[in-house]
């Protein structure tokens, strides 16, 4: 199974090791590219044009050291990405905590989806950075259709022959969209909150909740050792670890869709 992650705008404010290094990342088809991206992010950010800069990433006046962190990228000292990201999903999935066995599996099925490296593994190093995928940076252009076409050839590939539980947030999951036979064992999780209001259960899409609960989700099917073999497997073993999903109904071809219900946030 391939675990599908975004990344989190939270990030650990230093890493501990040596300097982002192409031959030590997972995915090295990916590294061209990856250079490419890093070093149009770190002239942008080194350059003369601080506005300009700001404006392409998407920063405040008060986040003006972000620029200065980005232009100092190939210097960096690095973490692994299990560790740098900090967000609410990765707060909840709490990967430290994990038995062995399932650290394990976290290492093997796990990808996220980065607006500077396209994707890494959990074990891959890489310094704390700023580059959202909604950024247009110059000679490479819009983020999410450059990882687009660099990013699908790798990821069918990837995705080898079992399911894939796709998590992705936004123009994230832009940057790859499985066709046929692969978009039929991929599985999509949108949250929703159930409340009663007078009287009547309601059902409403949530935001910050959405992240945790997707942390929960992956951490409890880690935990069970799960390994299903199929899109059918995976729909039942979330309904297995007492998860309440709806699937919707989809056209052949295309991905699965579930809707994951809470009560509690």
């Amino acid at each position: 199974m391939l675990i599908l992650l975004p990344p989190s705008e939270g990030k650990a404010d230093a890493g501990t090791g040596r300097r982002w290094a192409p031959d030590r990342v997972s995915l090295p088809e990916l590294n061209p590219a990856r250079e490419r991206v890093l070093d149009a992010l770190v002239a942008l950010c080194a350059g003369p044009d601080e506005e300009a800069a700001r404006a392409a990433l998407g920063l405040s006046d008060g986040q003006r050291g972000e620029l200065r962190r980005n232009a100092r990228l190939r210097e960096a000292a690095t973490a692994p990405a299990g560790r740098l990201y900090t967000g609410v999903l990765y707060e909840a999935l709490d990967l430290a905590s994990l038995p062995a066995a399932a650290q394990r599996a976290a290492r093997r099925s796990i990808m996220i989806s980065s607006g500077l490296w396209g994707a890494v593994r959990l074990a891959d190093r890489i310094p704390p950075y700023r580059c959202p995928i909604g950024a247009r940076l110059p000679g490479v252009g819009a983020l999410s259709a450059y990882w687009r076409r660099e990013l699908t050839p790798m990821l069918d590939t990837a995705a080898g022959k079992g399911p894939v539980l796709d998590l992705r947030s936004g123009a994230y999951a832009a940057t790859w969209t499985p066709r046929g036979p692969l978009a039929e064992r991929t599985v999509t999780v949108r949250v929703l909150h159930e409340r009663e209001v007078d009287g009547v259960p309601v059902r409403s899409v949530v935001s910050h909740f959405n992240k945790a609960t997707k942390g929960r989700l992956v951490r409890d099917l880690l935990v069970a050792g799960a390994r299903p073999r199929t899109a059918d497997e995976l729909v039942g073993t979330l309904g297995e670890l007492k998860h309440t999903v709806v699937e919707q109904t989809t056209a052949p071809g295309r991905v699965r869709q579930v809707d994951l219900v809470v009560t509690d946030l």
